[in-house]
């Protein structure tokens, strides 16, 4: 396709989205680079989002901008062959098991500690914060993290587990604040070290290990922002190891992303460059993978709130670049700046959720209310 026939053709998706090339609006887009139009035909968001690293397009509001096209559903209407190679390589493996499994935590969760601690804010929690009386981010992480041990119902003295721990902070919490003790476990080397540092003199062990290989009793049981990179062939084998370490009277909290729809990979652009490997479940895939392991006693859905927290995040960054770039590239700013952007355009559309589910092994007897 010729140069001009691919600058028709995206510019006429576009203005279905209400974004003009060269308009005035901060969500119109300015293109420096004419290739930019036959790279995002032929690769779609992979090339969107790759254009945009090499500065071959701006936009004043990103996000907005990103926002326009997501809620427009562009991506549907620009199939690539990067999409069905991802679905066809689920398919036919298993890319969370094995030493895959740890591939994310090498390329992502191990970028530097530096970055996540100028980024997350006063508390390293890298989920969705809870935004309802929360006047800043820090508030919102305090307030998800006393949210999920109030849905527990913990109790002094109880041992409690936390797969996929990130930093260690929702267990060091736990630690100070309702007197628990327990096991985190991560697939990230530089997230442990970390995590034992932040949580030393408490009584929690941090472990560099895959949740397959959990087999010990605990009183309850969270995974917070985990489940995103445990793949659909995993679900059930996932909730049978949560089940086989729960107690028969414990309560387990799951926190995630979740989509609208049922899918095997993740976006293109997404797998190459932030979470390889990973995928958002869909309600659907979770019911199927807990059904007779767990009762669902409370599904609570706040993912508007993660907007707020990626453009605070975002905000963050931003405001610690000029230390931050001794050691990271300016390509590196842009796709950082496009992930948390982008991220935050699909729950401003509400194509993603953030889901918070209760769950019991043999149904709380007496039926079970979850705070708020």
């Amino acid at each position: 396709m010729s140069t001009a026939r691919a600058q028709q053709r995206i510019a006429s998706l576009l203005e279905a989205a209400g974004v003009h090339v060269g308009g005035a609006s901060p969500t119109d887009l300015r293109v420096h680079d004419d290739r930019f139009y036959a790279r995002v035909l032929a690769h779609g968001s992979l090339g969107l989002g790759e254009a945009y690293m090499d500065g071959w397009w701006d936009a004043d509001s990103l996000d907005g901008f990103l926002f326009r096209l997501i809620d427009a559903r562009l991506d549907e209407r620009v199939g690539t062959l990067d999409d069905a190679w991802l679905f066809l390589k689920a398919r036919i493996a298993n890319p969370q098991r094995g030493k895959r499994a740890y591939e994310v935590g090498e390329r992502h969760y191990d970028l530097g500690n530096d970055l996540f601690r100028a980024m997350l804010g006063r508390r390293l929690v890298y989920s969705c914060g809870y935004w309802t009386e929360a006047s800043g981010l820090d508030a919102a992480q305090l307030a998800k993290l006393d949210l999920v041990l109030r849905k527990l119902r913990v109790e002094r003295g109880m041992r409690v587990l936390d797969i996929g721990c990130g930093w260690g902070e929702a267990l060091r919490y736990a630690a100070d604040r309702y007197g628990v003790g327990g096991v985190g476990v991560t697939i990230s080397q530089e997230q442990a070290e970390l995590a034992a540092t932040i949580c030393a003199g408490l009584p929690i062990e941090i472990r560099v290990q895959d949740y397959h290989e959990l087999d010990e009793r605990f009183d309850r049981i969270f995974s917070i922002g985990m489940f995103e990179h445990v793949g659909v062939k995993n679900y059930r084998s996932y909730f049978e190891v949560a089940r086989r370490c729960l107690a028969d009277d414990g309560l387990f909290v799951l926190h995630t992303i979740g989509s609208n729809v049922s899918t095997n990979h993740t976006d293109p652009w997404i797998e190459r460059y932030i979470f390889p490997n990973s995928m958002i479940p869909s309600a659907a895939q979770i019911t199927q993978a807990v059904e007779d392991l767990f009762v669902i006693e409370d599904w609570h859905n706040f993912g508007a709130d993660y907007d707020r927290t990626l453009m605070a995040w975002r905000a963050n960054f931003d405001a610690a670049w000029p230390r931050l770039q001794a050691r990271y590239d300016e390509r590196f700013r842009r796709m950082w700046r496009y992930y948390l952007s982008a991220s935050a355009a699909t729950f401003r559309a509400r194509r993603n959720q953030l889901w918070q589910l209760v769950l019991s092994p043999r149904g709380v007897r007496g039926g079970y209310r979850a705070p708020r």
